[in-house]
């Protein structure tokens, strides 16, 4: 749980992940700086009730670089 500072190109070895998960946003706003909070939640294979497992904040540069890098992921969104 953590605010992004930077995305960097990996070269971990990385496999697709088996299970799907749910995402809920929240805009934040803290010292007059605006976040987009996104957090995720354990998989229907969860023995218990559904719980927040993951959270991550960006501010709006970060959030900007992360629409370049979706865009590279995915050419077929670059028009919109």
């Amino acid at each position: 749980m953590a605010r992004i500072r930077a995305f960097m190109d990996s070269k971990q070895n990385v496999k697709v992940h088996p299970t799907e998960v749910d995402c809920q946003h929240r805009i934040v706003s803290s010292g007059g700086v605006r976040l987009l909070h996104l957090s995720t939640f354990g998989s229907d294979q969860r023995a218990s009730q559904p719980k927040m497992s993951q959270s991550i904040q960006l501010d709006s540069a970060r959030a900007g670089e992360l629409i370049d890098i979706i865009k590279a992921a995915f050419p077929e969104l670059r028009n919109r």
